[in-house]
């Protein structure tokens, strides 16, 4: 199964050390996968794992004895530990193979030689071992043909595509994963594979989905594994939301005439100008509420009459099941429900209230809303592009005019509660609601400008044509 020699140049002063702790231990040591892979590429690796032939758990305590540390985390059940480290973290496994039943996650594990631990890898470019003992350091077991595939950037599996995703159907989004971060084509039959299994991946945990799942989103170009999920079907399986746009019409004069292409467009742009991965999630799903909203009107075309509300309200049920961060929940839908406004400016003469309105509501998130503003238009009309984006130009600098006379950013009402209680002889209820929503119109209004004194002054004259009102209930 080995090819001819190849090596790699280990200049980790502490794979160095590990490698002569394993000498004096009597130990076979490598460095696997991913490490292996990222220095044949000529990248850095933080994370490090390590094949011990042996017990890689015992060996583990040793490096870490050696190394002073007593935060080793222990898997005995599993023969794997983790050291971490402050550039990254190191695991250790026991040289294995495993044997499933069909229906379950759950391998029964023995040793194993190297090769065999090899064999049961995702891709032949992560099949790969370089050695760290002194005598062989930097030599590299390669018995799939992974550092030509790694040349000729390719993602295959060690054995059939079916037994190694049987094994563990996660590796379907892995494949995505790394041809959206690699760049790297996945071959045919690999590809097929994924297409015959993808109902499976519905057998693993979502926590582990959604970790691939953000970091295709993290990538240079996530369109490439976006599109990836659509094209072998995953997508149903892994976000039925996103599924429905596929091949959903609009009117083409400012997007993609497909919703689910003009998305991926939108998510490619906003990723020249953020890698804040929260606000590409929202480039994703910014009109994924257009195929429940979608009607023809004569004369018009396709209309998505209230997708952005929609789409907001949807994000709660997609969070939940997609096991998201639900304090990232709150974001998202502000961006989902506002997406439209900043368009909304630029078709119509700006007025001020129209731009506080819009700073009030978007608080701290106005620059990432107009960053997905300027990535939603997908024309292929480039005159049409520009003018628009000429256009947000002129809006930005309105706001920057709006923000500097009246502080709307991180709104705070210039008259609070308690003062409104105190000056009004008010109990806690819902009057002091409707006198502070009215000093908040005003504000946007442009009656009052936003500074305390004026907003009490503005109390002051409102507040008896307010209280003689029957409270709302």
């Amino acid at each position: 199964m080995t090819g001819r020699a190849h090596h790699i140049d280990i200049t980790q002063e502490f794979l160095r050390r590990i490698g002569s702790i394993a000498d004096k231990s009597g130990v076979e040591a490598y460095v696997v996968g991913g490490y292996v892979r990222d220095r044949i590429l000529g990248r850095e690796g933080t994370d490090v794992d390590i094949v011990v032939v042996g017990d890689g758990i015992s060996f583990a305590r040793t490096v870490a004895e050696e190394f002073g540390c007593t935060n080793v985390v222990l898997f005995e059940k599993f023969g794997t530990a983790m050291l971490p480290l402050a550039e990254g973290k190191i695991e250790f496994v026991t040289a294995r193979e495993e044997s499933y039943v069909p229906e379950s996650r759950k391998p029964m594990v023995k040793k194993a030689s190297l090769e065999s631990d090899l064999t049961r890898r995702d891709f032949t470019v992560n099949a790969l071992a370089a050695s760290i003992n002194g005598g062989t350091i930097g030599q590299v077991t390669d018995p799939f043909g992974g550092i030509a595939d790694i040349r000729e950037e390719i993602l295959r599996t060690p054995l059939e595509p079916d037994r190694t995703f049987d094994d563990d159907p996660l590796r379907m989004m892995r494949a995505l994963r790394f041809s959206s971060q690699l760049g790297f084509r996945i071959h045919q039959e690999t590809l097929a594979g994924i297409v015959r299994k993808a109902e499976r991946i519905s057998i693993v945990s979502k926590e582990r989905i959604t970790e691939e799942f953000l970091k295709i989103l993290r990538s240079p170009k996530p369109s490439v594994g976006l599109d990836l999920m659509n094209g072998t079907g995953l997508v149903k399986h892994v976000f039925p939301e996103l599924a429905e746009t596929v091949g959903v019409e609009q009117r083409k004069e400012y997007h993609h005439k497909d919703v689910f292409y003009h998305t991926l467009k939108v998510v490619d742009k906003i990723c020249g100008t953020t890698e804040n991965v929260w606000l590409r999630f929202v480039a994703l799903v910014h009109d994924i509420a257009k195929p429940r909203t979608k009607a023809f009107k004569e004369g018009i075309g396709w209309t998505f009459h209230g997708h952005e509300d929609l789409g907001a309200r949807m994000m709660k049920s997609v969070f939940r099941r997609m096991r998201l961060p639900m304090e990232k929940l709150p974001y998202v839908e502000k961006l989902v429900r506002l997406h439209l406004r900043p368009m909304v400016l630029v078709s119509e003469e700006v007025t001020d209230s129209a731009v506080r309105r819009l700073l009030f509501e978007a608080g701290e998130d106005i620059d990432d809303l107009m960053a997905l503003a300027r990535a939603d238009i997908t024309s292929g009309n480039p005159g049409r592009v520009t003018r628009y984006m000429e256009n947000y130009d002129l809006v930005m600098e309105k706001m920057k005019e709006v923000e500097e006379k009246d502080r709307l950013r991180n709104w705070q009402p210039p008259v609070r509660g308690d003062e409104i209680m105190q000056v009004c002889a008010l109990e806690p209820g819902p009057l002091v609601g409707v006198l502070k929503k009215k000093i908040e119109e005003a504000v946007l209004d442009g009656v009052i400008p936003n500074e305390h004194d004026a907003a009490l002054r503005f109390l002051l004259a409102v507040k008896d044509d307010v209280l003689g009102q029957k409270p709302q209930e």
